[in-house]
């Protein structure tokens, strides 16, 4: 799947979601893979092959290499983009479902009914974000967020640091002794690292306050619901009291129209 198939895909999601999740998907795209795609590739594309080493001792340079860089920068964010769009693809595929799902009984209740313009009206139409869609869009944030820190640590844990050295020391066999191996742009290297890092952080902080959105909206819906139910139980309330006392007042009031009766 190419970068494009993959807006096209998320562009769908995007519809139906709030502010701050268009937010991500902005920041996603054009400070993550469009920086990824036009910038970062070609700064990393000569990393091999300048990684000079002062030794020629073959297979000391390989060696080397695959010691300090066992993953490649590039490839770490790709894979990381990848997994934190997956639970966005999740959400596309719960909406593609639920539209399904109208479709049918638009078609079941009334097939003459069923025009081209309400079919196009029901796939254009935005999903409120309730019930099992809450479900879904939430543990997307919720498996967003892992995802986005499981990378960042696995960035700084085989790198040592988000800062790329310009030189490093290697003894690694089949080198003959400890022998000094310098990296290609070490400066731009770090400036770009450092770039997708912050951009990283700032999609986390936009999945922790949407995902507190979500949570808050939620929990106003429920005490809303709440109020309602207990003002509909006090109304209840209230006028069956009210009709007991007008009961009463009947029952009280028809032996003395008995005894005015008897009287006469």
């Amino acid at each position: 799947m190419s970068w494009g198939a993959l807006y096209a895909q998320l562009g769908g999601v995007n519809k139906h979601s709030t502010s701050l999740g268009k937010i991500w998907l902005s920041v996603l795209f054009i400070f993550r893979i469009t920086i990824l795609v036009l910038a970062a590739e070609s700064v990393w594309g000569d990393e091999q092959s300048d990684f000079t080493c002062n030794t020629q001792q073959p297979g000391c340079k390989n060696v080397c290499y695959d010691h300090f860089f066992p993953v490649s920068h590039i490839r770490l964010w790709c894979l990381q983009l990848i997994f934190v769009s997956t639970p966005a693809l999740l959400v596309a595929m719960h909406v593609a479902y639920r539209k399904r799902g109208d479709k049918r009984s638009m078609l079941a209740n009334g097939t003459e009914k069923a025009t081209d313009t309400d079919l196009e009206t029901l796939k254009r139409r935005r999903l409120p974000i309730t019930g099992p869609l809450w479900w879904t869009y939430t543990c997307s944030l919720f498996f967003r967020l892992i995802f986005e820190g499981g990378f960042m640590y696995a960035l700084y844990f085989v790198y040592d640091g988000f800062q790329m050295p310009r030189l490093v020391k290697c003894e690694q066999w089949p080198c003959p002794n400890k022998v000094d191996c310098f990296i290609s742009r070490p400066t731009e290297k770090t400036v770009f690292t450092i770039f997708m890092v912050s951009s990283s952080a700032i999609c986390m902080v936009l999945n922790v306050a949407e995902l507190c959105y979500l949570i808050v909206k939620a929990l106003l819906r429920c005490s809303a619901r709440s109020n309602k139910r207990k003002l509909d139980y006090t109304s209840t309330r209230e006028d069956a009291l009210l009709q007991n006392k007008r009961n009463e007042m009947l029952m009280s009031s028809s032996p003395d129209t008995t005894s005015n009766k008897t009287i006469c």
